[in-house]
């Protein structure tokens, strides 16, 4: 298994930035993952989605596919894991998802990470041709990924059967230049899910308030028990959504345009952390004493280059203050 080299993660769901056209869209994504590399953040994610997706935005806003939008970052950056938050499954063959994966990790100097879930926008398969296999089949199809990835990752020349993907002597060259790569398996399914990042990966990836992340993490720890492993040998982390102001009152406005889109109050209190930076420095608090090691965030105003800055300050003392007397 490979070590997962994360903990404070900066997700960019949205490329629709006020006053950036298409053309400007690389170097205004250069500078918010640039100030997020020198301000604390160790890692940046994109989504895998074609469209934009309900609750982040317009199904008409644009949206790059992530793979590509990887690798031109890993070019513009140096220190940043970069991945998918998370790929799906039912995009790719996924002998080419650990091969595009092993490119991006070459290129950028051994800082890819395997983000990969189950997939569930069916409206997107269906506009852009792709199947879209029960939830079943879909977790099949999940753990043939899992297993020709780590093959591909680790071995020579990697044969491995699958149910519904096989590989036969196949040859990943260049090999990962850490000789592994980071899996992160996204979702939060205690019976499908927490069991495959259990067996599989090196991270987790969760949604929920405080207490619901508290409960995940003991129902992996117990699927964990199961198979063998220590749990923690697996980095578990929580995907939210991060509005940060000088007061309570300004950062709870940030969330404005989340409700606009339809977010309820209940789903909004569920993954958001909201507050001046010593109440945001609490919330992430309660959030480690969950169980957590780390946390990846979205930001409503990731254009803000003033504010991503802050905001890595403010989680790397956070996140790294705890570990530092853990």
């Amino acid at each position: 298994m490979a070590t997962a080299p994360f903990r404070i993660g900066l997700q960019v769901p949205s490329f629709n930035f006020p006053g950036v056209a298409p053309d400007e869209l690389l170097d205004a994504l250069t500078g918010i993952a640039k100030t997020a590399e020198s301000s604390g953040f160790d890692s940046l994610w994109v989504m895998d989605h074609l469209n934009q997706i309900p609750g982040v935005g317009p199904m008409d806003h644009w949206m790059l596919e992530g793979n590509t939008a990887l690798a031109a970052l890993a070019a513009r950056t140096s220190t940043l894991n970069l991945g998918l938050m998370v790929g799906g499954v039912t995009y790719r063959n996924p002998a080419l998802m650990a091969k595009i994966t092993t490119t991006i990790d070459v290129l950028s100097g051994g800082r890819a990470v395997l983000g990969i879930g189950a997939a569930w926008f069916e409206a997107e398969h269906r506009a852009f041709g792709y199947e879209f296999p029960p939830l079943g089949e879909r977790f099949e199809r999940l753990e043939d990924a899992l297993r020709i990835a780590r093959a591909m990752f680790v071995e020579e020349q990697a044969t491995v059967i699958g149910t519904h993907h096989s590989v036969e002597s196949i040859l990943n060259r260049p090999r990962p230049i850490r000789g592994d790569i980071p899996i992160m398996v996204g979702g939060s399914g205690e019976r499908k899910t927490l069991p495959l990042v259990a067996q599989y990966a090196d991270a987790s990836n969760v949604f929920g308030d405080v207490e619901k992340v508290r409960h995940l993490v003991g129902v992996l720890e117990g699927h964990c028990e199961n198979v063998g492993r220590d749990s923690a040998e697996i980095t578990k982390t929580k995907l939210g959504t991060l509005a940060l102001a000088t007061t309570h009152e300004e950062a709870q406005a940030k969330l404005a345009p989340l409700r606009e889109h339809g977010v309820s109050e209940e789903r909004i209190a569920g993954f958001a952390i909201a507050g001046d930076p010593d109440g945001v420095a609490e919330q992430v608090a309660a959030h480690l004493d969950a169980g957590l090691d780390g946390l990846v965030v979205n930001m409503p105003d990731v254009h803000d280059l003033e504010t991503v800055a802050l905001a890595g300050e403010v989680l790397a003392e956070a996140i790294g203050g705890a570990r530092a007397k853990a």
